[in-house]
């Protein structure tokens, strides 16, 4: 079973036309899984844009219904013989003719993925690692691919206490010139390693089909707390420069020969260069590394025929897509495991709401300088907030967020003095002058909102003759209270509802409901 974020991507990646292959890489899933994705969502009958509108776990259900997911019990194949097969001398055979053959006398085994991964395993435990390697033909401007240098030297200086600080170098490489890209960092971060990429393609002024980092955790999806950040930045890299990540099979640093090449280089001809000098801050020491990167990509290597930079402008750049106008905008991802009951997640201090029926599950809070973005475990936007740098209010609340009763009591702490009187001029002079009365009576006017709130309250669906009735008689005997209040308007009503008493004309009645209209 795979989970809302692959279908979707599946889906995506085929709209614009991906390749099975492209498609397995990207999200490290066998061809049979894709098939399965793409034939169910052809069964399903519905548009990619109602997909994405449908609830996460919905999808999950409608592409892997509970009654298939199922566990089968598959005898794994002869791997030894298959084994043999493959090393003996002058064989021909290989892993794909292998496993035609075994689906042959087992058609329900198991499909190409799977066999292939037993098979590693297999080869692994019992002979070590497999020693060959397979030829990999570069496509230009393609791929770029990103990693961070090993060594870490002590290279920058803080003036003020004298320490010296260990250096992270950022490098990429790109398609069939290699052409190198390297920036210093104080830490190997989300952050820095996002700014990396976004100054890379920054530099190269285009924007390759493919981004292949290193299989940090940057590159990990998996929905854990730190590494489900990572996924979602990833995402908005990818949404933002059009373009697929890929990062390389786990402990794999043949997926990305390239750039590891240049990594050993650099650790000699970048770093053995900046280790010369001694530099106060990251701004200097990054002017040094710019001169280097710049003189090695303007050099012509030793049977090369055109240096990485020519290489890159003729043969890469033409075959890449023009970076769109504007910049990534990096945001500062925090993860929570859950929203809290009061529906209000914490950033810099202040508390910014969700929609209180999101209570309990897990979001992603993105900040930029400017706003507040709340996302659901999928990435999905959920709401925006303007970012307060105020000291208060500490709470920013949408009232849409609010469950109803929450949003009546706000609304009732809202009220003051002026909401009274308003309400009181419905009925008449002598209700203003009671509500007024009561607005006095203390030497806080907040300590008599209570009382103002109850006398409203009693009013609801009373004429306003028997309300003003009731006011003026508090006022005339000097009781403006709202226990008298109360007593004189509940005996005003008795008396009116006793037999043979006239009714007033219902166009004079007016609801507590009726004034909010």
């Amino acid at each position: 079973m795979q989970s809302y974020t692959v279908i979707i991507g599946v889906l995506e990646m085929r709209e614009k036309h991906f390749s099975y292959r492209d498609i397995r890489f990207r999200y490290g899933i066998g061809q049979g899984t894709v098939k399965l994705i793409l034939d169910r969502a052809n069964e399903l009958g519905l548009p990619l844009a109602d997909i994405r509108q449908m609830e996460p776990e919905k999808v999950e259900t409608a592409f892997y219904p509970p009654e298939n997911i199922r566990r089968k019990e598959i005898p794994l194949p002869d791997y030894q013989l298959i084994y043999d097969r493959l090393t003996a001398k002058g064989s021909k055979a290989n892993l794909f003719y292998q496993w035609v053959d075994y689906k042959k006398d087992n058609p329900d085994g198991y499909q190409y993925t799977q066999f292939v991964h037993y098979f590693h395993d297999f080869v692994k435990h019992n002979y070590g690692s497999e020693k060959v390697s397979m030829p990999v033909e570069r496509i230009p401007g393609e791929r770029v691919y990103i990693d961070w240098v090993g060594d870490k030297p002590e290279l920058v200086v803080d003036p003020e206490t004298g320490e010296i600080f260990k250096v992270h170098v950022f490098v990429t490489t790109i398609g069939v010139s290699s052409c190198i890209y390297a920036e210093i960092f104080p830490d190997e971060r989300m952050a820095n390693f996002i700014a990396g990429t976004v100054h890379a393609l920054d530099y190269y002024k285009a924007v390759p089909k493919y981004l292949v980092p290193d299989n940090c955790k940057t590159a990990v999806t998996k929905h854990t707390k730190d590494e489900i950040i990572i996924n979602a930045s990833y995402q908005d890299l990818e949404n933002f420069y059009d373009v697929v990540i890929l990062p390389p099979p786990a402990r794999k640093p043949k997926g990305k020969p390239t750039v590891e090449k240049y990594v050993q280089y650099l650790e000699t001809w970048l770093l053995e260069e900046l280790k010369k000098n001694i530099y106060p801050n990251f701004e200097a020491i990054n002017r040094a590394c710019r001169k280097i990167i710049e003189a090695i990509n303007r050099e012509v290597p030793k049977g090369w025929k055109y240096s990485r930079m020519d290489s890159f402008l003729r043969y890469d750049k033409p075959q890449m897509k023009t970076l769109s106008d504007g910049s990534f905008t990096l945001c500062d991802y925090k993860p929570f495991a859950h929203i809290p009951n009061n529906y209000h997640l914490l950033y810099d201090g202040h508390y910014y709401s969700v929609l209180y029926t999101y209570y309990n599950q897990p979001a992603i809070l993105k900040a930029t300088p400017t706003e507040i973005r709340i996302c659901d475990k999928n990435n999905r936007l959920i709401c925006t907030h303007k970012r307060s740098y105020n000291e208060y209010p500490k709470y920013i609340t949408d009232d849409s967020h609010m469950p109803p009763g929450h949003l009546y009591y706000k609304e009732i702490n809202s009220r003051d003095g002026d909401y009274y009187r308003s309400r009181a001029k419905v009925f008449g002079p002598y209700m203003v002058k009671l509500i007024d009365t009561v607005l006095h009576s203390a030497i806080h006017e907040e300590q008599t909102y209570n009382s103002c709130n109850g006398i409203i309250h009693c009013c609801d669906g009373v004429s306003r003759l028997v309300v003003e009735e009731a006011a003026k008689t508090c006022v005339t005997c000097n009781a403006c209270r709202y226990s008298y209040f109360k007593r004189v308007l509940t005996d005003m009503l008795n008396k009116n509802s006793s037999p043979g008493s006239e009714k007033l004309p219902e166009h004079t009645n007016i609801r507590g409901k009726d004034f909010y209209k």
